[in-house]
């Protein structure tokens, strides 16, 4: 009798240890881990309802880079991550800038792809001097500067064989008049660039300003050769 009241008492005094843990844990503030994009955080923000978003896989991809590089310490854990998508028609906004802390879309916006990558769509990239092609990848941004082009933010590539000539190439985001919206208007398309992820003029130096010194940018295309070889999503 006294085994089977010994035994009582033990499965009682456990499962209030249990009821009260679990209650003092839901009072708990949730908290989130400071690096890593949770994806479904985006979806749901009711902030980001307002705008066309991202395809889930594309995000994915994206999302999958910027743990990979922060884990390796090669950029900053909370820089915003900016995808822009080419599987898109140019008359489409196809760019997301977001706070990967908060999943909150911090801009979304009409970006140029390079002339030799094709007319409405960009169906072609390249890594060469003189492609006049968009490259495909991830990249960091680097400093800004003025240019022909007025003020324009570098980027670094950071996959071998499909973007590390970006410098050289001198790929870089600035403003342009062929890539805003009154343009499609007329020709049924934006404007093309010479290679560079060209923005509207009028939103070049804030979209510049919240994405530069060190943070990704995941530029995405129909391409098979680069989904299957890319040095970050394959390693």
């Amino acid at each position: 009798m006294k085994k089977i009241t010994l035994t009582l008492i033990c499965l009682t005094s456990g499962l209030l240890s249990n009821f009260f843990a679990a209650s003092s844990f839901k009072n708990e503030p949730m908290i989130r881990p400071i690096s890593g994009l949770e994806i479904d955080l985006v979806y749901s923000h009711p902030h980001n309802a307002a705008f066309n978003m991202p395809k889930e896989s594309i995000l994915s991809l994206g999302s999958t880079g910027h743990q990979k590089l922060v884990n390796e310490n090669k950029i900053p854990e909370n820089k915003p991550l900016t995808i822009i998508d080419f599987s898109l028609p140019s008359s489409e906004k196809r760019m997301w800038i977001i706070d990967v802390v908060s999943g909150v879309i911090l801009h979304y916006g009409y970006v140029s792809h390079g002339r030799n990558s094709g007319d409405l769509l960009a169906k072609h990239f390249s890594n060469k001097n003189s492609s006049y092609m968009s490259s495909l990848g991830f990249y960091l941004t680097a400093e800004t500067y003025q240019g022909k082009h007025g003020y324009s933010l570098r980027l670094d590539g950071l996959e071998q064989g499909f973007n590390d000539k970006a410098r050289e190439r001198a790929i870089v985001i600035h403003g342009a008049d062929y890539a805003k919206e009154e343009f499609i208007q007329v020709t049924g398309r934006l404007g093309r660039s010479l290679g560079c992820p060209a923005l509207p003029r009028e939103e070049a130096k804030e979209v510049i300003d919240l994405i530069k010194g060190q943070s990704l940018l995941f530029i995405y295309g129909n391409d098979t050769q680069y989904l299957e070889k890319s040095p970050i999503l394959n390693t």
